[in-house]
């Protein structure tokens, strides 16, 4: 799930705003004041979203910026002058006074992305480390010696048995070392 962490300085407007957003169905995980509380609340979290002020009580919202995990987009909301001060690009900004509705079609807008960003990167192969890389390969030499197969058929062979138990590739070849290594 996409967290959603709310930074101002003010205890009071961050509340406001995480009230306009539950009350329009989101969840909100924090709310800070500070750009240490928000780096504290953001260790657990994979992809989410911190919508703050321009100027937190410990830092502006630029160094905050740069402390954001990968996965975390910022909203930035602020007056026109600040605003106009924020170069960077992936920033998305929300001028004041607030419109409720640019604020909740903002973050559907954001929570979407971040959702289609995290589906894409499920879809891709996970990269394998060089353990187990060898250990793959290391199971294609044992098919390629004992059942004279090319390197392209014995990670065929590998992938499929994979699929049809439901295993990792890494654990079909582990098997395959197990059973015929002997």
């Amino acid at each position: 799930m996409v967290s959603i962490i709310v930074t101002f300085p003010k205890p009071e407007n961050g509340k406001a705003i995480k009230n306009y957003l539950v009350r329009n169905g989101y969840h909100v995980k924090a709310v800070c004041t500070s750009g240490a509380q928000t780096i504290n609340a953001l260790d657990e979290v994979d992809a989410g979203l911190v919508i703050c002020g321009y100027k937190l009580n410990d830092m502006l919202y630029s160094q905050l910026y740069e402390c954001l995990p990968k996965g975390v987009e910022m909203l930035l909301i602020a007056s026109r002058t600040k605003l106009s001060e924020c170069y960077q690009q992936d920033i998305l900004r929300i001028e004041m006074p607030l419109k409720v509705n640019d604020l909740v079609d903002t973050v559907e807008m954001v929570l979407s992305s971040i959702e289609s960003k995290r589906r894409r990167q499920k879809k891709l192969p996970k990269k394998r480390n060089e353990k187990e890389q060898e250990i793959i390969n290391k199971a294609k030499r044992i098919l390629m010696e004992r059942d004279n197969m090319s390197e392209e058929e014995a990670h065929r062979y590998i992938q499929k048995n994979s699929m049809d138990s439901g295993n990792s590739m890494v654990e079909t070849a582990e098997m395959v070392i197990a059973i015929m290594a002997d």
